[in-house]
């Protein structure tokens, strides 16, 4: 059986977890102060940092089924980080319960009345009790998939020859078919009742493979810039290679030009189609300030990453691609404010706000709180189990991949 205790996490991972709780704690001390203050303003805040942290944790679980399904060098060393990300789906559904209390002063559609015709249309599915209803159906859902998936890890780590790891290996590799169907409609419907029913008259149809494809890239950037941190700390230090990074960094780029492409194409249809309901969203999103934002997200989100991540050197080079990695992040964080800020408010009756006015200093704090909170279950998830699945039969291939030229 292999040495697991010399895969452990290093000691400056349990310091991260400390700082990041005691960030969190203050920041969600403050936050409360301002939700109180405007409870409206406060939830819209939290909901920005809860979609960003938590898609990170639900990407994680999209991340762990695309591995097991294309195998590579690259699944075998983000195995463990995808797990303890998946391994957060508790304290995500712990997060998400402001939300769900707060549901009738975020959402418009809760004060809409009953002869509205997109609540006519909509009916029950349109109501607080189905939507915390359906809520609680998708973290099951993601949450069963996290738990099969981390227990199959872990018995697999408990085996002492190759041949009963790899049955472990073979089942969670025939359960990431099926479930990557269900995990997609799952993200789909969440996203549209969590951030898309913000404005209950929009609807577009690729909306859920946006959040897809924007968690994705979420999950591979954080996971870049942990395991940089990591690359010249034992035990990863003898693990990690440049190809494992450059690896890594063509999926982020991948991911870079899918979230474009998938953005433009929802752009150009409905610019095409010029249907009253679906052009005021995107009118909202053009003026007011709010373009500046939009003409950034095409610059530093796609474009600027797209050249970047073009270059081979940078990409093998673990700190530099962290710091891309980094900037991703934040512009990640920008792409989630641009789509639930602008949204209409129950405060002005319906009415946006242009970008001066709907900004709040909470839209800075919440994300900490969150963020903070949800970094120290994630680390310590990371610490109770070795770094890598010691006991993967393409484990040593995929050292030597890391290593290669």
């Amino acid at each position: 059986m292999a040495d697991i205790g010399n895969y452990q996490a290093p000691a400056d991972v349990g310091r991260w977890r400390t700082i990041a709780l005691g960030a969190g704690g203050i920041a969600l001390a403050v936050w409360a102060v301002g939700a109180y203050l405007n409870p409206e303003q406060g939830l819209r805040s939290w909901l920005l940092g809860f979609i960003f942290w938590g898609g990170i944790g639900i990407g994680s679980i999209g991340i762990l089924l695309l591995q097991y399904l294309t195998g590579g060098a690259w699944g075998v060393v983000i195995r463990r980080p995808a797990e303890a990300g998946a391994a957060t789906m508790p304290v995500i559904a712990l997060l998400f319960v402001p939300l769900a209390l707060g549901i009738t002063r975020l959402y418009e559609w809760t004060h809409l009345a009953p002869t509205e015709h997109i609540m006519e249309h909509r009916g029950w599915f349109m109501t607080p009790t189905s939507w915390i209803l359906r809520a609680v159906i998708y973290f099951i859902v993601f949450g069963a998939m996290a738990y099969l998936l981390r227990k199959w890890g872990d018995l697999q780590d408990k085996t002492t020859n190759y041949e009963d790891a790899e049955k472990y290996l073979g089942r969670a590799t025939a359960f990431s078919g099926p479930a990557m169907v269900f995990y997609a409609l799952t993200v789909t419907f969440a996203s549209v009742d969590w951030v898309m029913t913000l404005d209950p008259h929009y609807f577009s149809t690729i909306w859920g493979l946006l959040f897809v494809a924007g968690w994705a890239l979420s999950c591979f950037c954080f996971f870049a810039a942990v395991l940089a941190y990591l690359s010249d700390k034992a035990p990863l230090d003898r693990v990690l290679g440049r190809r494992h990074f450059h690896d890594i960094g063509k999926l982020m780029l991948a991911l870079v030009m899918v979230w474009a492409y998938f953005n433009f194409s929802q752009f150009l249809i409905i610019w095409s189609g010029n249907i009253p309901e679906e052009t005021i969203w995107f009118q909202a999103r053009m003026y007011n300030g709010w373009g500046y934002v939009a003409w950034a997200l095409i610059l530093f989100h796609f474009a600027a990453p797209f050249l970047v991540l073009l270059l081979q050197d940078l990409k093998r080079r673990a700190k530099t691609l962290a710091l891309v990695a980094i900037f991703i992040l934040f512009m990640r964080v920008v792409d989630m404010f641009w789509l639930i800020s602008p949204t209409p408010r129950i405060s002005t009756h319906g009415a946006t706000l242009g970008l001066i006015d709907s900004f709040s200093w909470m839209d800075i704090v919440a994300p900490i709180a969150v963020g903070g909170i949800w970094l120290w279950y994630f680390f310590g998830q990371l610490m109770k189990r070795p770094l890598v699945p010691v006991m993967d039969p393409f484990l040593e291939k995929a050292v030597e991949h890391g290593h290669g030229h």
